[in-house]
């Protein structure tokens, strides 16, 4: 877990010292600026940086940003829904589950969506800072994932190849289709963070893996399905 918010051993000057004076605003608008900047800081530089340098950042002193982040995970936590729970789309559950669409449509739109979603440079690059730097903001959002998508895709992938729905998805079962979430979400790394050019685009891309993916999972899931089960 990350520590208390780091404030230096600085002298401590009334909140109008650091800088000239700043056109009043709210709690609330400052609270916004304050995570926004936050963000941006996390993504440049990773979780390595520190409140004094945010707070430089911000034209602020230390201790105004301590009252509205007593700790740095709160800071974290701020961002964390700024980004990952703020931009995610309930709609995307349902629409994975909607039999009135052919299973192969309900995925390519679902990725379509969702890497428009987070292919952004904060998202991945914070999302990549965090995993390195053990803040828990992997592990948050991967049970999000796994149960508002993976599970969802491979309940309804089941149905469209008229398998069992009554037995509980298997361990093997969940990481096959984490197989196909994780190469979609690699392109992203490649051409946003790595910014690397990259020889075809992403709806063909996207086409190319679903479809991959819908012309070999029925045989492994059947396969699977003869195995004494693992629950998950």
């Amino acid at each position: 877990m990350v520590s208390r918010l780091d404030i230096d051993a600085a002298p401590t000057l009334p909140d109008d010292a650091a800088t000239p004076r700043r056109a009043r605003i709210s709690p609330q608008e400052r609270h916004k600026e304050f995570v926004r900047k936050a963000v941006e800081l996390f993504s440049e530089v990773g979780f390595e940086a520190g409140t004094r340098e945010l707070a430089q950042r911000l034209g602020v002193t230390q201790p105004l940003l301590y009252r509205y982040f007593p700790s740095k995970d709160d800071l974290i936590t701020a961002v964390y829904r700024e980004i990952y729970v703020d931009r995610w789309k309930p709609q995307w559950r349902e629409a994975l589950l909607d039999e009135s669409r052919p299973i192969r449509e309900r995925i390519l739109a679902f990725y379509e969506d969702y890497t428009n979603t987070i292919f952004t440079p904060e998202w991945l690059r914070i999302y990549l800072f965090a995993g390195l730097r053990g803040v828990d903001i992997n592990k948050r959002y991967s049970a999000t994932v796994e149960q508002e998508i993976i599970r969802p895709i491979a309940t309804a992938t089941r149905k469209a190849f008229g398998l069992s729905e009554k037995e509980a998805l298997t361990a093997e079962e969940l990481e096959l289709f984490w197989t196909l979430q994780g190469g979609i979400f690699y392109y992203g790394v490649r051409e946003v963070v790595y910014g690397f050019q990259m020889p075809v685009d992403r709806p063909t891309m996207i086409h190319n893996s679903v479809d991959t993916f819908l012309e070999g999972v029925a045989s492994v899931l059947k396969r699977i399905a003869k195995k004494p089960a693992r629950k998950r």
